[in-house]
């Protein structure tokens, strides 16, 4: 686990913990890593986990289709970031949603009994770790409402806008880039792609925006 120290060490759930610790964590924690391959299935819909992911190289994308085969993208996840621990820590007896492997992924699996509950020896990290997971569920609900204030506009317009606003607000800029590639824009947005990518195009022919493949500014 040594050559993913600096992913680990700048990793929300572990902030706060002394670098001489993190080899009795993960010890504690009995962590396992897993290697995926692109558009490998990580979590899939209907099963139970236990375990959360943390991401140590590559990404995955969290996903939810629907019983059409229609897709919806809840968020991309990179090097540093967990993925399924409210699912995990909550216990529920079927998965939601889809976890998947955007390219060739490097991951850490956590048990989140063994975070919740205090081992035998009580290490001093547990309450930490406890801290840590309640800020991490607390800023996903945050950014799972703005998504939710994003697909509630009425139109492929004032979705498109209400998002890339956002996003070049987070940059504190005009210019910024974005995750996404067209269709997973659309997915993300719950609109058809042809009609999204109609409305860009609209946006830019009216001085609105410039934009170049996932890289935009708004005017």
């Amino acid at each position: 686990m040594k050559k993913y120290f600096n992913v680990l060490k700048a990793t929300e759930l572990f902030r706060g913990i002394e670098e001489a610790d993190f080899e009795p964590l993960l010890s504690c924690l009995q962590v396992r890593t897993v290697h995926y391959e692109k558009g490998q299935a990580v979590f899939s819909g209907g099963e139970q986990i236990r375990e959360f992911g943390v991401v140590l190289t590559g990404q995955v994308q969290v996903i939810q289709d629907d019983y059409y085969g229609n897709r919806s993208i809840l968020a991309n996840i990179g090097p540093g970031n967990l993925f399924g621990e409210s699912f995990a820590c909550a216990g529920a007896k079927a998965l939601p949603v889809g976890v998947m492997a955007l390219d060739a992924c490097e991951l850490l699996f956590i048990d989140c009994g063994r975070l919740t509950a205090p081992c035998t020896r009580a290490c001093d990290f547990h309450n930490r770790l406890i801290q840590n997971m309640l800020r991490i569920v607390s800023m996903k609900n945050i950014a799972l409402t703005q998504k939710i204030e994003f697909t509630s506009r009425r139109t492929t317009r004032e979705k498109l806008l209400a998002y890339l606003s956002a996003e070049a607000r987070r940059a504190g800029g005009s210019r910024f880039a974005i995750p996404f590639n067209r269709q997973e824009l659309a997915d993300y947005l719950c609109v058809e792609r042809s009609a999204m990518s109609a409305e860009l195009g609209r946006l830019r022919d009216s001085g609105a925006l410039n934009f170049h493949k996932n890289e935009f500014e708004l005017l």
